[in-house]
């Protein structure tokens, strides 16, 4: 099986580049991989010192079969830097595992990545697999679960997957115009996604996320996740970009792996599943605010 490039978009922290890289080789299927790293421009003359070292740090990175380090002249912004990244990668290779430097992967991470990206390659109905999984309990049964919710943390996805991604919200006046769509898309009012994409349509933000939520749900698209997370997120701590701080990160992993998922019973949504992560996402809504504002690029 050939296995996927893995694009890794990095900005002015080498410390959590660099150990995002670090838990990258700590899957053995890192040495068989080739990694894209997408080193976005200095914002401003404070911002150069870092990039540069950032540049410096990941020219030395050694344990992949192959390293591409495409250097921005200019800052595109993290929107503009994962959009042309992945379209790229997507475009050459057909598929793509996206990361960014602020996410550890468990040692099972690009193991689960390459089988289900392959297992589902050529299935319309899929236009995602995801690393990370929300903290609920797993399920027994350790299979993956397919949701209709989109994930920002450690995700792969396929050529003909992305040439969906509507930058411009096509779909926008459907779900304003249609109320109960608008609910289906807020996950039952889970969460107000629909208030991110106005906050998009009027400029106030820059989401690469909150569009391609908006291009999979109006496809009636699904996202696989694993039983248990395999991404921990190690950016809140007001280091970002667009971070927060939170003094901790939202989940920890195992050092070792966890035991290789099986697959679905169906394509089809695990409602099961789908309804405890809504739960978790209603209760801690306030929290989240903070996390989805990061996850979604804003």
């Amino acid at each position: 099986m050939t296995l996927a490039p893995i694009a890794l978009f990095v900005y002015n922290r080498p410390v959590h580049a660099r150990r995002t890289i670090e838990a990258l080789l700590r899957n053995p299927e890192a040495r068989d991989s080739e990694l894209y790293v997408f080193s976005d421009g200095a914002k401003d003359e404070q911002a150069a010192p870092k990039v540069d070292e950032v540049r410096r740090m990941v020219g030395d990175i050694r344990g992949f079969r192959a390293l591409h380090v495409v250097a921005r002249e200019r800052n595109l912004g993290l929107s503009a830097s994962i959009v042309s990244g992945v379209g790229a990668l997507c475009r050459d290779h057909g598929r793509a595992i996206v990361l960014e430097d602020d996410l550890l992967t468990a040692p099972g991470f690009l193991r689960f990545m390459n089988d289900t990206l392959a297992r589902y390659a050529d299935d319309s109905r899929v236009m995602q697999v995801s690393g990370y999984m929300f903290p609920v309990a797993p399920d027994e049964s350790n299979r993956a679960a397919f949701l209709p919710l989109i994930s920002c943390w450690g995700w792969g996805t396929w050529q003909r997957a992305w040439d969906a991604y509507d930058p411009d919200m096509k779909g926008y006046f459907t779900l304003e115009a249609d109320r109960a769509l608008r609910r289906r898309f807020n996950l039952d009012g889970a969460y107000n996604y629909f208030a991110m994409l106005r906050q998009q349509r009027a400029g106030k933000i820059d989401s690469w996320g909150v569009r391609w939520l908006l291009s999979v749900f109006m496809r009636n698209g699904l996202v696989l996740y694993p039983p248990q997370t395999l991404v921990e997120n190690i950016g809140f701590d007001g280091s970002g970009t667009h971070g927060v701080s939170l003094g901790e990160s939202e989940r920890g992993i195992e050092a070792s792996s966890p035991p290789v998922p099986g697959a679905p019973t169906a394509v089809a949504v695990d409602v099961g599943v789908f309804e405890a992560v809504k739960r978790y996402l209603k209760q801690s809504h306030k929290g989240l605010r903070p996390w989805l504002a990061r996850r979604f690029g804003l």
